[in-house]
């Protein structure tokens, strides 16, 4: 690490005062949750009438939160940028969500799912929120079977579980393969009952721009949000007591991956640029079971659940000429099982990271399958033989059938009578803004849920989790922590002509006049691509310090070219997808930068973040937590000697580290042979 007289580190960022959560109560681990829930300040039912919330996001974690707020008595209002709440992208989810019941008498617990949570995560994650995570699961499922939730059930009529990577018990509830489209169903009928009740109000089309922060020093507040109808164009002030953010993950700073084509960071990177700390942007999860590149022409990617590594296979050809056969004609002895033989006591299901990691090995080897995409081949067998003659086909298709058609539909290829090809890709993001056990950000009055905060996975998710910590905070913790907030008032009225309302939308108007000033001569997406095959190329599955250091040039580089280049077509003040894009693509191009830089300055590997110069012998991750056992909450500051404004780009980031202590788990390697 080298630091300039100036007090850079690299001559890119700097470090400033350590962050702490300081909402966890003392005690053991198990009484924290109960403790913290019993000291948060009531409100009543006359007051929670008179308070209002805003949530941004109806997925798993927005849509539970603002029904639940909604039931207790508060205002609500509710923004989606799709047309329906039902399209969030937790829509898309398919294998299933982790709760610690034990049905299956094989082990488990609250404390083994922390466990496997803070184990999973590469010992990144801080202590005190998987733990409430696991406690709070049993819960969840409880909830939504009440809600109707179809759940998969045994002859019997008992609830199933299957495993998923990184465990070794059954502990995921599913519903086939559309799991996160029944929950979130649960979660829109819950909420549809509030609108109709008149606690919800409901806004869809409707993408927040920037957060509005009144007061000065500690006195500073989120109270509010600036709105773009996307129908009319019209630029909307939407005030309240408390704001909270759901609005998912980075993943599509990638160009391609797994997310849906709207998801997009612009939500929490405003409120960054107001002063809420990003937490490890660099902790993005490479998901290894997606259908493979077929071509240039692609504008994302599609999950296959991790659900089917129960039961598949994965495998590729011993022998390099052996890649241009049909597998069902290569030899059982000539395939390398290689899941099975280097992690005999997990195999084929490890944790996402490991198993993603170790195809791209085996692909750079040359011994990948499939079509040549680029200079070699993009894929991995995901071969069901053994589970079909083990188990018939009829079980397989019960189990999986509409991940099967949706490959085949995809592919054109029969995965019953041919093996499944995979490869890695972009999925899901740990990192996030930074938050305390409440989940408040560093702005007072500004909390985040789900993907959006960065709290319960450390530097891997494991499967299954994503959708439980969506609905553990919207059900069960941020119902519990924001009424410690709303009950404290003394918040001064707000109107549409305060001065931080009339600022917040000065900055979003300008930055919507300039962008369709510039008139210049290359697409969004063009733009868009080439920052996703940076951040592939040199923050991805592997770093090192040379390729991050290019990356960062690289992304100024592009940056600047898109403020003066860009070609936004159309008017302010209608239906405009170009707009859209744009504002999110600029919100990418900065948070890219970001991301490289805390993968730089992190220089160990741990989770899927695999620094080429941090291995051990046998090129497994190798963690130092004598110097990186913390969380890197990363604060914005403006270009030296500019102020703030409309593609003014970033300032030298300010490094904050919260130490991560781990009191009730031993910190050590991790190992799945």
């Amino acid at each position: 690490m080298t630091e300039n007289s100036s007090g850079l580190v690299h001559g890119i960022y700097r470090e400033g005062e350590p962050i702490a959560d300081t909402k966890a109560p003392a005690g053991p681990i198990e009484q924290k949750w109960t403790r913290r829930k019993f000291e948060a300040s009531l409100v009543n039912p006359a007051n929670r009438r008179k308070m209002s919330v805003i949530i941004v996001g109806t997925g798993l974690a927005g849509g539970a939160a603002a029904a639940t707020l909604g039931e207790a008595g508060y205002h609500v209002k509710s923004f989606c940028f799709q047309d329906s709440p039902r399209r969030a992208h937790s829509i898309a989810a398919q294998g299933g969500i982790n709760a610690a019941k034990n049905y299956k008498e094989d082990g488990d617990s609250v404390q083994r799912l922390f466990y496997d949570t803070v184990k999973g995560g590469d010992y990144r994650s801080r202590e005190t929120n998987v733990y409430r995570l696991a406690e709070v699961s049993a819960n969840i499922i409880d909830q939504c079977v009440a809600q109707g939730v179809p759940f998969a059930r045994e002859y019997g009529g008992l609830l199933d579980n299957r495993s998923f990577g990184g465990v070794q018990v059954s502990r995921t509830f599913y519903a086939r393969g559309q799991t996160g489209q029944q929950l979130l169903i649960g979660a829109y009928q819950a909420l549809e009952r509030q609108v109709a009740a008149g606690t919800v109000e409901q806004f869809t089309r409707h993408e927040m721009l920037e957060v509005i922060v009144d007061g000065e020093g500690a006195q500073r507040r989120a109270r509010g949000i600036i709105a773009r109808n996307l129908v009319s164009g019209e630029i909307e002030t939407h005030l309240a007591d408390a704001v909270v953010l759901a609005s998912g993950g980075y993943g599509n700073v990638f160009f391609l991956s797994t997310n849906a084509m709207g998801s997009n960071v612009t939500a929490t990177w405003r409120a960054h640029r107001k002063g809420a700390h990003f937490a490890n942007p660099c902790y993005t999860q490479i998901h290894p079971t997606c259908i493979p590149v077929s071509g240039e022409h692609q504008s994302k990617l599609t999950l296959m659940s991790e659900s089917l590594r129960n039961d598949g296979r994965i495998w590729v050809p011993k022998n390099r000429e052996d890649c241009d056969k049909d597998p069902r004609d290569i030899a059982e002895e000539d395939r390398d099982y290689y899941l099975e033989r280097i992690y005999p006591s997990f195999g084929n299901l490890v944790p996402r990271d490991i198993a993603s990691r170790q195809a791209k090995n085996v692909c750079d080897e040359g011994r990948g399958v499939g079509p040549v995409v680029g200079d070699f081949r993009r894929g991995v067998y995901l071969d069901f033989a053994d589970a079909i003659s083990r188990l018939g086909e009829d079980a397989v298709r019960n189990k999986y059938g509409n991940l099967f058609d949706m490959y085949a539909r995809i592919t054109g290829e029969d995965p019953y009578q041919t093996p499944m090809r995979i490869y890695p890709a972009v999925h899901y993001t740990m990192g996030g803004l930074w938050v305390d056990y409440d989940l408040e950000s560093t702005i007072p009055g500004l909390f985040v849920t789900g993907e959006a905060n960065f709290s319960d996975h450390g530097a891997n998710r494991l499967g299954a989790s994503a959708l439980m910590q969506g609905l553990a905070d919207g059900y069960f913790v941020l119902p519990n922590t924001i009424r410690d907030y709303l009950a404290a008032g003394g918040l001064e009225p707000l109107t549409e002509d305060s001065p931080a309302v009339v600022a917040a939308r000065r900055e979003v108007e300008e930055r919507t006049e300039r962008l369709l000033a510039i008139n210049g001569q290359r697409s969004v997406d063009s733009f868009h691509r080439e920052l996703g095959n940076i951040m592939w190329e040199y923050c991805g599955m592997e770093r090192s310090e040379e390729g991050l250091m290019k990356a960062i040039d690289l992304i100024r580089g592009l940056r600047a070219e898109f403020w003066r280049n860009v070609r936004v077509l159309g008017a302010a003040d209608t239906l405009n997808q170009s707009l859209e894009k744009a504002g999110r693509v600029a919100d990418f191009l900065e948070l890219g930068e970001l991301m490289c830089i805390d993968a730089l300055h992190r220089r160990e590997s741990c989770g899927g973040h695999f620094r080429a110069e941090s291995q051990t012998e046998d090129g497994e991750a190798l963690r130092h937590d004598d110097e990186f056992a913390y969380v890197a909450a990363w604060e914005f500051s403006s270009p030296d000697g500019e102020q703030e404004g409309v593609g003014a780009g970033m300032g030298a980031p300010v490094l904050h580290k919260e130490d991560l202590t781990y009191e009730f788990i031993e910190l050590k390697q991790r190992s799945y042979k």
